[in-house]
């Protein structure tokens, strides 16, 4: 879509969000609760909670299914580096 229909929508997104009969401090909080975030925002980590989390339960109890098996694979993969083919 393009900007000015873009800002058509948000106007009237806005404008359905604020019909009715509410008090004014209410109307501005229910606003902002019911706009989706325009933005995103992204943190890189140094260690993913995931695997981290997946390692410690593995370390209590042995799982039923192995649904994060092909993640654990991948994340081991990409933590280690490949060999550059020389040998000591």
């Amino acid at each position: 879509m393009n900007e000015k229909s873009d800002q058509d929508l948000e106007r009237q997104l806005s404008e359905m969000l604020t019909d009715g009969e509410m008090q004014k401090k209410d109307r501005e909080k229910e606003e902002r609760r019911l706009l989706s975030p325009k933005y995103e925002i992204r943190i890189q980590t140094q260690l993913d909670p995931i695997v981290e989390e997946t390692q410690k339960y593995r370390s209590m109890a042995k799982e039923v299914d192995g649904r994060y098996d092909k993640y654990m694979e991948k994340a081991v993969k990409k933590d280690k580096p490949e060999d550059s083919g020389e040998e000591a």
